[in-house]
């Protein structure tokens, strides 16, 4: 190659710079395509079975009423599969890769069926919609469900509304707001995951004992 083959210094020193240039802007998309093409984490709410408590197993089967359990609801902004964190007062906030598998709600109905058979209160535990009906209604609600960064270390709050209701008369024969507060084990979605499954199993005891302490009043 000639001398007057080569690029001048200031025709090198361009295209080094757009090289340079290119290299930095690939670099930076690359560092940034992992993040938001980042697959989700998802987590469950899996608690241990409530231990039977016994206190009715002396009543005849036939005597026990039948308890259907109705589809749990969710308050507005907890009815989702997005798994909530606060840092201030009134603003809901999501972690961006950590889902539940699925709305807290729905995940809760067959773990509340789950406990409330081990009360042994009832001769038969239904879950609605079904052709089935009972004797006595569970109705409940999820108020909160959320992880907050608010103390250090962070907390989970779960609070259930539940409703025991005459399922012929629909009238309200008890009904009571249960809560739990635990702290987390990590300031991660996984820490406040395994405090979510604790806070749950904390309710749902509470709960199997608020039934079984009302037996008394359904018909």
């Amino acid at each position: 190659m000639t001398a007057s083959e080569y690029p001048s210094t200031p025709h090198r020193i361009a295209r080094i710079l757009l090289l340079l240039c290119c290299a930095a802007t690939l670099g930076a998309c690359s560092s940034l395509r992992p993040d938001s093409a980042k697959p989700p984490a998802f987590y469950s709410l899996d608690v241990p079975p409530v231990a039977t408590l016994g206190a009715l197993t002396a009543a005849p089967l036939q005597a026990r009423p039948t308890l259907v359990v109705t589809p749990t609801r969710a308050a507005s902004g907890f009815d989702s599969q997005r798994i909530i964190f606060i840092r201030t007062d009134h603003q809901l906030e999501y972690f961006a890769h950590s889902e539940w598998v699925d709305t807290p709600a729905r995940m809760l109905r067959p773990l509340l069926a789950s406990a409330l058979e081990r009360t042994e209160a009832f001769s038969a535990i239904v879950l609605t919609p079904a052709s089935a009906t009972g004797d006595v209604r569970l109705d409940t609600e999820i108020i909160r469900l959320q992880h907050s960064f608010r103390t250090s270390p962070s907390r989970v709050q779960f609070v259930l509304r539940a409703y025991l209701v005459d399922d012929k008369t629909r009238k309200v024969l008890a009904w009571r707001e249960f809560q739990s507060d635990v702290q987390a084990p990590a300031e991660t979605p996984q820490g406040g995951v395994a405090a979510a499954n604790a806070a749950v199993q904390e309710v749902l005891a509470q709960l199997a004992g608020f039934l079984v302490q009302h037996k008394a009043v359904t018909p």
